[in-house]
């Protein structure tokens, strides 16, 4: 029967929501179309996934727990949250791994059709945990047969009872739905283009959707609703954008804005499968997509690329990087454009390919034989990955050289309101091809990028050749004069070095002195402008300088970092910046390392920030 008492509406500003469970119960799916219903209701949102790695782990296994985080304010925010308001665990694996996270008070919904005993011998539990009473004292516990209740609500849509249970996750979103007070049209929609073609799986779905809705109301799970308002966004247009559809559509952009077209030469590796996978989706803004045999044959199919006159590209994670790194000194020692990107996970080896990590700096600033320097460039937000693609291109162009992009797990596969720019705000990226009759030649430089022209082969009159070794100087001809190589590899690096001439100036998060400075690069930004702003409320001396250009480093750097008695950086590997900053400009830094397989958290760093500013 229906509830007789209505239900009061609590207005809260901030919730986090976890979804846990075996990878084959759709926690990715719900998780993502509980983002895009709140986006469409106008909250700031931010999302983790987190996959497992193995590909096929055992089902109700530790090792095949997935998760997805979602946080949506209606404030300004800038990570998916520290610790979940809310845990759905649809097994004991997934409660295992998940329970210490969620806040104590918190929301604990619990599949209790899954803790067979079979399901906890798999979890490595010696007895039933839903039987410990502290459950309820420390959470707002509620056990809840999902398993059966889907059944129930789907009984008459003609499926097998294996088939109805795939519904199992829409039936938890619709509980959340109603708690939160989420319209169910987005899914609906969503659902209906899906399963266009298979009617009674979709009516089953719909049918778990608002059976849950109506579970959660009927029942005394929630004793209040609650309501997110819409955050103070500058108005636009919005996407809800993933970190590596934010970097493709930035590759794309990039060309656009030189007049180019882009080769994207591939091969699938976690993190950063899903680059190639979107940029197949451009075809129509002249993207050509290759998927190669290897690393290597499609770093050096990107190279052949640029070669005839068309951007290359190419995209791996650290283990791939590795691989390639051969090829980029050919790159770097032919002087042609080429996009590296790299979306790093934790290693070493194939470590923990679904798990972040920041520890590819030093592979993609020194990582190769010789003496091979490039410019390397870092995303921070699943936004900013349009952005710092951009500048990838401009500097591979301008300066014909190749650049790495630094991107990671954390960035790539999470996604934020990702406001769509005016295309004609965007600065162009001049660039020419050396034509039939043209005066440069084709191994002289520009006098104030040192850059080489680019020809494409076959051009009249500029035919060239290049490859692997040392040329003279001023021309094509193989040398191995000893001051003609020194002057050679002194020029490539000057060239490098003049990149960070280019650049915007830096921008400092508070003031421009004071007691301590945190200068961070990559992922770690949202966390550190979290803490940074409850340091700022709590009236302290702190600030906060992210790197996007991580080489050569900004020239206004060091002037910045004297102003402040301490510099701490904060990274997910063992202090790969700190060290750099400590060897270029001798400065007492203070390394905040972590190499945990999982972000920095707002309220982490808040914690370490106080004890550095109360030393």
């Amino acid at each position: 029967m229906a509830s007789t008492q209505e239900i009061p509406l609590q207005q809260v500003d901030d919730v986090v929501i976890r979804f846990a469970g075996d990878s084959g119960d759709g926690m990715q799916l719900t998780g993502n179309q509980f983002t895009n219903t709140s986006a469409l209701l106008g909250n700031d949102i931010a999302t983790f996934p987190d996959y497992p790695a193995e590909i096929r782990a055992p089902i109700g296994t530790l090792s095949g727990v997935s998760g997805f985080q979602v946080r949506f304010s209606s404030d300004d925010i800038h990570t998916p949250g520290d610790q979940p308001d809310v845990l759905v665990a649809m097994n004991p694996a997934a409660l295992k791994v998940n329970l210490a996270d969620l806040k104590e008070g918190g929301t604990l919904i619990v599949n209790t059709g899954n803790f067979g005993a079979r399901d906890l011998a798999k979890a490595h539990y010696d007895s039933n945990p839903l039987d410990d009473e502290t459950l309820k004292d420390k959470y707002n516990y509620i056990a809840i047969d999902l398993n059966q209740s889907t059944l129930d609500a789907v009984a008459d849509c003609g499926l097998t009872n294996k088939q109805a249970l795939r519904s199992k996750n829409l039936l938890a979103l619709g509980m959340l739905y109603y708690a939160y007070a989420r319209p169910f049209e987005t899914t609906e929609k969503w659902l209906e283009a899906k399963f266009a073609n298979k009617p009674e799986v979709l009516d089953a779905n719909l049918k778990a959707l608002h059976a849950g809705a109506l579970i959660a109301e009927n029942s005394e799970f929630f004793g209040v609703k609650y309501e997110v308002g819409s955050a103070p966004l500058t108005p636009g247009k919005y996407r809800n954008m993933g970190g590596n559809a934010a970097l493709a559509m930035g590759l794309v952009a990039g060309v656009k804005l030189a007049g180019l077209k882009l080769f994207y030469g591939s091969y699938p590796i976690t993190p950063a499968s899903d680059v190639l996978h979107a940029l197949a989706g451009y075809k129509n803004y002249g993207v050509t997509t290759f998927q190669g045999e290897d690393e290597i044959a499609a770093v050096c199919s990107a190279i052949g690329a640029s070669w005839a006159g068309t951007l290359g590209a190419t995209g791996t994670s650290g283990p791939g990087l590795a691989l390639k790194g051969e090829a980029l000194g050919l790159s770097v020692m032919i002087e042609q454009p080429l996009i590296v990107v790299d979306v790093q996970r934790a290693g070493p080896s194939t470590g923990m390919p679904t798990k972040t990590e920041q520890a590819d700096l030093n592979q993609a600033i020194f990582g190769r034989n010789g003496e091979t320097p490039l410019p390397v460039v870092s995303c921070s937000s699943p936004g900013d990955c349009f952005e710092a693609a951009i500048e990838a291109v401009r500097i591979a162009v301008t300066y014909m050289t190749p650049v790495i992009l630094l991107s990671d797990g954390y960035i790539g596969n999470g996604a934020e309101p990702f406001l769509v720019p005016d295309a004609s705000s965007l600065p162009k990226i001049p660039h020419q091809f050396s034509q039939e009759g043209d005066t440069r030649q084709p191994f002289e430089r520009d006098p104030e990028t040192l850059a080489r022209p680019w020809i494409k082969p076959g051009t009249p009159g500029l035919e060239h050749r290049v490859g692997g070794l040392e040329k003279e100087e001023n021309s094509g001809n193989v040398s191995y004069d000893a001051e003609n190589h020194e002057r050679m590899t002194l020029l490539r690096e000057q060239k490098v070095n003049g990149v960070a001439k280019s650049y915007a100036p830096l921008k400092i998060f508070g003031e421009d002195h004071g007691d301590v400075l945190v200068l961070g690069w990559g992922s770690t930004y949202g966390a550190i402008r979290g803490a940074v702003e409850r340091c700022h409320a709590d009236g302290q001396s702190i600030s906060q300088v992210h790197l996007r250009n991580m080489w050569p480093l900004p020239l206004d750097l060091q002037d910045i970092m004297k102003k402040f008695d301490k510099v701490v950086i904060p990274e997910l590997n063992r202090g790969q910046l700190n060290r750099i900053i400590r060897a270029e400009y001798l400065v007492d830094t203070i390394s905040l390392p972590k190499i945990q397989g999982k972000p920095y958290g707002g309220a982490e760093l808040f914690g370490l920030f106080q004890d550095i500013l109360n030393d």
